[in-house]
């Protein structure tokens, strides 16, 4: 008879398996949250959100994961149709979280214009920077 067998203890409704864990109190886990602050954060932000990889070379030399993106830096694209090209970027164009890349360029459907592609920031390691003058990294 399996009535009298002992059964297993019920979990509570909200086992900790099923939740986001939560890793700072003043921060919030909400993806409603999270989204809507992060694309209506201030430029000073969006700065460092649009922060692109390091080159393994400069990675080494720096000891620097990560750095933000600004004109002037070589980039390499690691991602989507344009993969393998190098290039300046000419924008970083702060509103969009798009940054746009000297000689990487499209066609309008229509064939009027070529227009510069965005790319985003995580795509594109860093390949030489004015790295050693942000001062917040080497301070």
């Amino acid at each position: 008879d399996c009535r009298h067998a002992p059964q297993p203890p019920a979990s509570p409704p909200h086992s900790s398996a099923t939740l986001p864990m939560k890793r700072s109190a003043t921060v919030s886990a909400s993806r409603r949250k999270s989204r809507k602050a992060h694309f209506q954060a201030p430029s000073s932000e969006r700065r460092i959100i649009m922060s692109a990889p390091l080159s393994t070379e400069l990675r080494s030399k720096y000891n620097v994961r990560a750095v933000p993106v600004r004109k002037d830096d070589e980039v390499s694209i690691v991602r989507g149709s344009f993969k393998g090209r190098e290039g300046k970027i000419v924008t970083c164009y702060r509103k969009k979280f798009v940054i746009h890349i000297d000689r990487v360029t499209r066609e309008k459907a229509n064939g009027n214009f070529t227009l510069p592609s965005s790319r985003s920031p995580p795509a594109l390691p860093v390949k030489t920077s004015r790295i050693s003058s942000y001062p917040s990294i080497f301070s």
